[in-house]
């Protein structure tokens, strides 16, 4: 299958480009500027609030590997859709959201999506955020481009407190979910939701959706956690000294939510030796069935 375009207006383009950028299927995502009327708009230009265009991303993605709908569905967790005057620290019309279809069956998604949310009560106000038909996309200038990795810190320091980041984990993570990942708090042990679960499939972080830990390596450690041998990808995760509550311990965190996990120690079965306790409530578990239809087909190479 060809391999097709989604354009997602969702505010300052800066922090729209991780969130897609590390999952399959996705090749490149580019900063830019789309829904005006001036051909090839300066930044200071779009900023005035006088061509009509927003800042967007557009992205270039194989459909086989991840689908349009989950596009959408991490489009709908980067923002606030009830906001029709900017996003969040950033006002004007250069900063209101919108989804660009590029076909009929991404506008029939879009809608679709769009009244699934509007119904779901995740939100007390009316969605704001308009689909309109894609046009001419006129890439930013090349310091805007990736700029998370060429200005990391001021880019973690622009999220927090452009209050972003805050709004997204309050609006879409449970109390439970929220303190453990952001205030580093721990679930009760043997009351949490895959202590003791046994399907097949994939753990993915609650924050991002970046894969961490894989069915296979789980085992029943009878601490009343999640407990793993190993996880899917070493360099998805952080280890950081912890020695709080009178102890010396590693705690472990995700590496692009920034997400407080759990704890590994060094009294796990072979091969490895460790075990990787882990918060339920970090958690999302993706059965290995729905792996291809939730966009992580690449990873049932774990189930062969």
């Amino acid at each position: 299958m060809a391999k097709e375009l989604a354009t997602f207006a969702g505010g300052c383009f800066w922090c729209m480009v991780s969130p897609f950028e590390e999952f399959p299927g996705i090749e490149q995502v580019i900063s830019g500027y789309t829904g005006g009327q001036k051909e090839n708009p300066t930044y200071e230009e779009v900023c005035s609030h006088t061509t009509g265009h927003r800042e967007a991303v557009q992205i270039t993605f194989n459909p086989q590997l991840f689908p349009y709908e989950k596009l959408v569905d991490i489009f709908w967790r980067q923002i606030d859709p009830t906001d029709a005057g900017g996003q969040f620290y950033d006002r004007g019309t250069s900063y209101s959201t919108a989804i660009f279809y590029h076909n009929e069956e991404q506008k029939k998604i879009a809608e679709a999506s769009k009244k699934a949310l509007a119904e779901s009560g995740v939100f007390a106000k009316p969605i704001a955020t308009e689909i309109l038909p894609a046009g001419p996309f006129y890439s930013a200038e090349e310091y805007h481009q990736q700029y998370h990795k060429k200005n990391p810190d001021h880019y973690t320091r622009y999220r927090k407190g452009s209050g972003r980041d805050e709004f997204i984990k309050k609006q879409w993570l449970t109390p439970m979910q929220y303190e453990v990942t952001q205030n580093n708090a721990t679930e009760p042990p043997f009351d949490n939701e895959y202590w003791d679960h046994k399907g097949e499939g994939i753990y993915v972080d609650i924050v991002t959706g970046v894969p961490l830990f894989s069915s296979k390596d789980k085992f029943d450690s009878g601490c009343g956690w999640p407990s793993f041998t190993q996880p899917i990808q070493k360099e998805k995760l952080v280890e950081k000294r912890d020695l709080s509550h009178f102890m010396i311990r590693t705690e472990i965190r995700s590496k692009k939510g920034d997400s407080h996990l759990g704890h590994v120690f060094t009294d796990g079965p072979t091969p490895t030796g460790l075990r990787y306790c882990i918060n339920s409530a970090s958690l999302r578990f993706i059965p290995k069935e729905e792996l291809e239809k939730e966009g992580y087909g690449e990873y049932l190479r774990l189930f062969v």
